[in-house]
């Protein structure tokens, strides 16, 4: 990991964990559910949330598909085992299913996407049944790039990780304890046999995180970039990425007619009750 990434451990642990009490707390919750899926992201932030609430008030829903390997369930309960917490396991094929066979010319993408809407619509369905907020395990990579479902794997109510890069994930993991195997994956949406984050995107998430720091955290040109050293070809695919899913990190945009407006004026928690 380039030393520009490089974090007090500690001391982010510390920010994190306290970030999920307080924004949890205030709202209301004592309880928390995510979805588990064997993936790097979502074990460190049940490790998180374990330590914030407590691993009896966490729940880890594991919620795999006909075609999701068999390795990624045995990861999610390593860390169910590990820590101790809650889990529910829900298969989604009977779910999903009857509506792929009623759109037989579905590719991947739409279906991996049917699919990470439906694992949230049942995330957010047990949040109602436990009182329980939902947490968000997508980092700021995916979200960045737009490696993510809108509404899918994009949403829940607080995101404890959005703000760490990949690589910085796995550090923050090694550090808290998540178990190896987790560690040293290969990261997957695990939507067909082989398939892996990185053959998608086309590069590495070592080189993405370092190109988006520079363009995001040191607000560094393209041609700053490029001089030193990087490739001018991932810059720019990164950098279209990044264009093309602001959509989905922002809410429903609104059309203005009045003078305070949802998610313009009317926005800061003085707002409320005024």
């Amino acid at each position: 990991m380039s030393c520009r990434l490089d974090l007090d451990l500690n001391l982010v642990e510390d920010i994190l964990v306290n970030f999920l009490k307080e924004e949890a707390n205030k709202v209301g919750f004592s309880k928390v559910v995510l979805g588990l899926s064997g993936g790097i992201d979502s074990a460190l932030v049940a490790y998180l949330a374990a330590k914030a609430f407590g691993p009896e008030n966490v729940l880890g829903i594991l919620m795999p598909y006909k075609s999701s390997s068999k390795e990624s369930v045995e990861h999610a309960k390593l860390v169910v085992e590990d820590l101790g917490i809650k889990s529910e396991l829900i298969e989604i094929t009977p779910m999903v299913e009857p509506y792929f066979q009623m759109n037989p010319d579905m590719d991947g993408l739409r279906k991996g996407n049917r699919m990470a809407r439906e694992r949230m619509c049942i995330l957010f369905d047990y949040s109602a049944k436990e009182k329980a907020l939902v947490l968000g395990t997508s980092n700021k990579t995916e979200m960045l790039l737009g490696y993510s479902t809108q509404f899918g794997d994009a949403a829940s109510a607080i995101n404890a990780i959005g703000d760490l890069y990949k690589t910085q994930v796995w550090e923050l993991s090694k550090h808290m304890g998540v178990p190896q195997a987790l560690i040293d994956k290969k990261p997957s949406a695990d939507l067909w046999e082989g398939q892996t984050d990185e053959s998608e995107l086309g590069f590495s998430y070592k080189l993405a995180d370092e190109i988006l720091y520079s363009l995001i955290d040191e607000r560094e040109k393209k041609e700053e970039i490029i001089k030193a050293g990087y490739p001018e070809e991932v810059i720019n695919k990164i950098i279209w990425k990044i264009k093309m899913s602001q959509y989905k990190r922002k809410l429903p945009l609104i059309g203005k007619i009045s003078t305070r407006t949802i998610g313009r004026e009317f926005r800061y928690p003085r707002d409320w009750g005024v």
